[in-house]
């Protein structure tokens, strides 16, 4: 009883805040933003919308400080007369079947649940809510999802219980649509809004009809000929070509520029993987469920899928392929948004994967293909030193979501690749060049940082700006004397970038696909032929940005808002940062959860940016779907993980010719060192000043910072060395490769 004693003093004494709703009207009626509060609290503006979302509240001195500001402002706006948003004489079956259910009216059993639902929402009578602000849309009013149940309780965010009377998917689909109020809204202005998702435990998905497992494990798809299908179709219900599977979309054609779309997740065909979203996530309770896929929606957007189809979506969301703009007519059209990638385009020939039509006839190995990949590095044992070898232990540590952390700032090609012989360097110009990089010579105690595994470059290979704009740094860095000379290049200019490069060696571009005298084949494999010509007008052919910055901010937020939920924050010393993470998991495994699927999508997001076919039978050289996806861009992997890779490199090549400290083994972004004690903090090097040593690596939360990845004992990782593994990769245990970043 000591916690309800102490909730009941809390609202005796008046220092309980207000409502959600009350904070976010307060501060909106005295026309401040969140960065305007953040910034007289001293904290960010991601806390203060936090606090008016309910993911988080303030504690100690700027609790007192948000409840003074808010009460300051209730005294200058106080709350306006409500009037009802439509007629109390109105028939209310509608609206009181979806209003959401105090908690006290839920059992324990479906029975009870669905009893104290249909009493709770008989005593309290005809609804009346205030009318939303403006812009809002009243058919997002319960949120990006809801959790079905076998009782036919539907579990939204906040709370919400909603009575779903389908009992066909068919009907719930209708019901969805017709009345569950659920989406999200857009991200971008020029973007759309987030289809209803509607996600089924395996009671519900029992009482739709459906099995209980898909029998077509290739596939993932239920058969054309199930009775739930044939009652879809018979509905008016389409399906997208990837069919009924896990995730499946069942759509009608837009009607007057709205879509009619509902995306379900059926829980029981895996829709979440564990590799994501945790081994025990589709076990939770619907109303836990409900907390973390809506906290999740809330905070990165309404899954569509795996971590990667999330992941690849949300770059979409936030950089839509086109807008509207007026015609010289005054007619509204769609033209290619700026800063985007409107239409899918080819890689260079280096940048295909080996299935690609365009990497027919290249020549083998590193000279003919890009292979920017993490890497993936273990020392010679011979060349471990006494003085390591008397060490007790072997620590790893692991940087906080690597890719996220390169992605920032990151300037890539939006548009086609030129080719060019024999052009000068410029860190500049996003592509790919072929250069020898053998002159640079490293300590062998060393990873190479030119290679996927380490070793020293045997000739000439292909490697993205970033990679040699590091070279060139490295080089600085070590004393030697080195030039970059490129044997060609296929590169992403943008239009003053390609006009220069024109002037500089005469190049001559080919017509873009759709214009006259274009090449055929890449029309059709890209799925060209479907543009309108007047879009196509507005498509700019050679352009180069930082595409990802919108992703990368979206993505930073939502992990460290997540993190500091679970008790890890910026402003905690290093000592306290590691304690913090050795329980943070267990503080809120359904946040923990979130935590885990947010990294995912930023791991699949990038993967998915070079999708392999992923049907049987696909010929080599034939064109596969996703090649038709704006998003399919091998080009911005590779450059976003030779960045990953220069940056950690970095760091480790700081800590070698600072400190004398040499890895054992590197995993993509894990780095395991031999170490007096079995703490990072017996590890990583600091000055008098007890500041981290600069250009190392630094533990804390923050993306690009470290974390503890594991310690064993040194005669472990020795023992794998001499095997010929890596230890960095099972320091922390056989999930080391999904748990990383």
């Amino acid at each position: 009883m000591n916690g309800v004693e102490a909730l009941l003093a809390t609202v005796a004494s008046g220092t309980v805040l207000p409502a959600l709703t009350e904070r976010v009207r307060l501060r909106e009626a005295a026309g401040l933003t969140p960065a305007a509060v953040a910034q007289a609290l001293g904290t960010r503006a991601a806390s203060v919308l936090a606090w008016e979302a309910g993911r988080s509240e303030p504690t100690g001195e700027r609790l007192d400080a948000y409840r003074a500001l808010l009460e300051g402002l209730a005294r200058h706006y106080p709350p306006p007369t409500l009037a009802p948003a439509w007629p109390t004489s109105a028939p209310t079956t509608e609206r009181a079947a979806m209003a959401p259910v105090p908690a006290a009216a839920v059992g324990n059993t479906p029975t009870d649940r669905g009893t104290a639902k249909r009493t709770a929402r008989a005593e309290a009578g005809p609804i009346t809510n205030a009318a939303p602000a403006t812009g809002t849309d009243t058919r997002l009013d319960h949120g990006p999802l809801l959790v079905l149940d076998g009782d036919g309780c539907a579990y939204g965010t906040d709370g919400l219980v909603l009575d779903c009377p389908a009992t066909s998917v068919a009907g719930l689909v209708e019901w969805t649509f017709a009345e569950a109020g659920i989406g999200s809204q857009r991200l971008h202005p020029s973007g759309k809004d987030g289809d209803p998702l509607v996600v089924l435990t395996a009671a519900a998905a029992e009482r739709l009809g459906l099995p209980e497992r898909l029998t077509d494990r290739v596939g993932l798809r239920l058969d054309d000929k199930h009775p739930v299908i044939t009652q879809l179709t018979k509905a008016k219900w389409q399906l997208t070509k990837r069919g009924f599977g896990p995730w499946p979309r069942i759509y009608r054609p837009a009607e007057s520029g709205r879509r009619r779309c509902v995306q379900l997740a059926i829980l029981p065909w895996e829709a979440l993987d564990t590799r994501a979203w945790g081994e025990t996530a589709h076990e939770l309770p619907a109303p836990e469920l409900a907390r973390m896929l809506g906290t999740f929606a809330a905070r990165v957007i309404t899954p569509v899928g795996g971590a990667a189809s999330t992941g690849i979506e949300l770059m979409t969301a936030l950089r839509p392929p086109t807008h509207a703009v007026r015609d010289t007519s005054g007619t509204w059209r769609s033209a290619a948004l700026p800063g985007s990638l409107p239409v899918p385009v080819d890689p260079a020939p280096p940048e295909a994967t080996p299935e690609h039509p365009r990497a027919t006839g290249r020549a083998e190995g590193p000279a003919g293909a890009l292979e920017e990949e993490s890497l993936a590095w273990f020392r010679d044992p011979e060349l471990l030193t006494d003085a390591e070898c008397a060490l007790p232990f072997a620590v790893g540590i692991d940087v906080n979501t690597a890719y996220l952390a390169a992605a920032s700032r990151l300037r890539v090609g939006l548009g086609e690749a030129v080719h060019v012989d024999r052009p000068a360097f410029d860190k500049k110009l996003a592509g790919s060049w072929l250069v020898d990089l053998t002159s640079l010579h490293l300590d062998p105690r060393l990873p190479n940082p030119f290679t996927p595994t380490g070793e020293a470059p045997t000739g000439p290979a292909w490697y993205a700006t970033p990679t040699l704009t590091y070279a060139l740094e490295l080089a600085a860095l070590l004393g030697q004397p080195f030039t970059i000379q490129p044997l060609e290049a296929w590169l992403r200019p943008d239009a003053a970038q390609l006009r220069d490069l024109i002037s500089a060696y005469r190049l001559q571009t080919p017509p873009a696909p759709w214009e006259p005298g274009g090449d055929q084949t890449a029309l059709e494999r890209l799925g060209l032929d479907a543009y309108r010509p007047e879009f196509l007008g507005t498509v700019p052919r050679f352009a180069a940005g930082p595409y990802l910055d919108p992703w990368y901010n979206r993505l930073r937020a939502a992990y460290l808002d997540t993190m500091a939920d679970l008790g890890v924050t910026p402003d905690l010393n290093p000592a306290d940062y590691l304690a913090a993470m050795r329980h943070h998991k267990t503080t809120d495994p359904t946040l923990a959860a979130v935590l885990s699927a947010i990294k995912a999508t930023v791991k699949g997001g990038v993967g998915k940016l070079r999708e392999r076919p992923q049907q049987r039978g696909t010929a080599r050289g034939a064109a596969w779907p996703a090649l038709r996806r704006t998003t399919w861009n091998p080009h911005i992997r590779a450059t976003l993980i030779a960045t990953a890779n220069a940056n950690n490199h970095r760091k480790i090549m700081n800590l070698a010719l600072k400190a004398g400290l040499y890895p054992l083994a590197v995993n993509v972004d894990c780095v395991l060192y031999a170490s007096s004690g079995s703490s990072p903090l017996d590890v990583l090097p600091h000055d008098q000043a007890g500041k981290p040593l600069p250009g190392g690596f630094r533990l804390g939360v923050s993306p690009g910072m470290v974390k503890h990845e594991g310690t064993r004992e040194l005669v472990w990782a020795a023992q794998l060395l001499d095997e010929g593994r890596n230890p960095a990769r099972l320091v922390k245990g056989p999930d080391a490769l999904w748990d990383g970043e």
